[in-house]
């Protein structure tokens, strides 16, 4: 169809599937549902170039396709290979997709944490209704002291309970520290734990990790020495993240490698707010990690996996 403009779209996007990005069409005009992996594609259906897709149109009259992925290593999930692109449903409660070796998964339930509270005193995840997700369900009081469990969390005042709009001012502050990131190269996804926030609840929370560029090149050793812990960053550049780029350059430390087997990973970090750019004119924010030190150890890495990894090495973070 021939492109008209000024642009007419519809007031809201059209809704996609999880784990669909939203794209533009061939006219630069509205954003579509990317069409996915093997599916029929078109100038006005774009492929999800987010995933590594594009569509191969046919040598037939018409200018209709099928999206296919670019080449890439396939991915071996519980001794199932998926190809490079490839979105799955492992389980009711994941949505995941295969980039080029590496899987990562997008939850379909709920992973929100509940602490006790005056309101809610013995908080229980049940399934309900045959549904995949849990719910959470407030038991009914008891004669036993059910406020006990609450008293770990809010600071009462004997002379009145807080009211809901008090609710963060007599919140005691619980924090995990920072997973290890997932990926030893690359962008990856590091997690923690945290009640800070208006509700008191405990909350996941995500912040994107780069502990080095997989094509970083490694410094020449110093005689003596067997490691290179952090090494200095020669010039800025500009993070990607799912095609989308910083809108401003960053020179981030990164950690270095050694030669007796031992690894470098991230020790102290902090987070800053990092604006991401993205060919269709979005713009979004995303928490990110940038290192201050990094500490060489043999507890090393065992996975290179978005999801997967058993790595547990903790970084000490930033609070705020």
């Amino acid at each position: 169809q021939a492109c008209t403009y000024p642009c007419q779209c519809p007031p809201q996007p059209v809704p996609c599937p999880v784990g669909t990005s939203h794209v533009l069409d061939a006219c630069g005009c509205c954003k579509v549902c990317a069409r996915q992996l093997g599916e029929l594609c078109s100038p006005q259906e774009p492929c999800d170039h987010h995933k590594g897709l594009y569509c191969h149109l046919s040598k037939s009259p018409g200018d209709s396709g099928v999206c296919l992925a670019h080449e890439g290593a396939t991915c071996d999930l519980l001794g199932k290979i998926y190809h490079n692109g490839e979105s799955f449903q492992p389980t009711c409660k994941l949505q995941c997709i295969c980039m080029d070796g590496a899987i990562g998964c997008i939850p379909l339930c709920s992973d929100d944490l509940r602490l006790p509270s005056p309101e809610c005193p013995n908080p229980r995840r049940v399934k309900l209704h045959n549904n995949c997700c849990e719910e959470w369900i407030c038991e009914e009081h008891s004669e036993e002291n059910h406020f006990e469990p609450a008293m770990a969390v809010f600071r009462e005042d004997p002379a009145h309970k807080p009211e809901r709009n008090n609710l963060q001012e007599n919140c005691l502050v619980q924090t995990t520290e920072w997973s290890a990131c997932s990926k030893s190269c690359g962008m990856g996804i590091s997690a923690r734990v945290t009640n800070d926030n208006p509700q008191c609840r405990l909350e996941k929370e995500t912040r994107l990790c780069m502990v080095r560029p997989c094509d970083l090149p490694m410094e020449n050793i110093k005689k003596g020495k067997k490691c290179i812990r952090t090494p200095k960053p020669r010039q800025s550049l500009h993070f990607k993240f799912s095609g989308c780029t910083s809108t401003r350059s960053y020179r981030p430390k990164f950690c270095g490698g050694c030669t007796d087997g031992r690894c470098c990973t991230p020790y102290v970090t902090t987070t800053v707010e990092v604006e991401f750019h993205c060919p269709e004119g979005d713009f979004f924010q995303r928490k990110m990690m940038f290192i201050k030190v990094c500490s060489c150890h043999y507890d090393c890495p065992r996975d290179n996996d978005i999801f997967l990894a058993t790595y547990g090495r903790r970084m000490i973070g930033d609070h705020v």
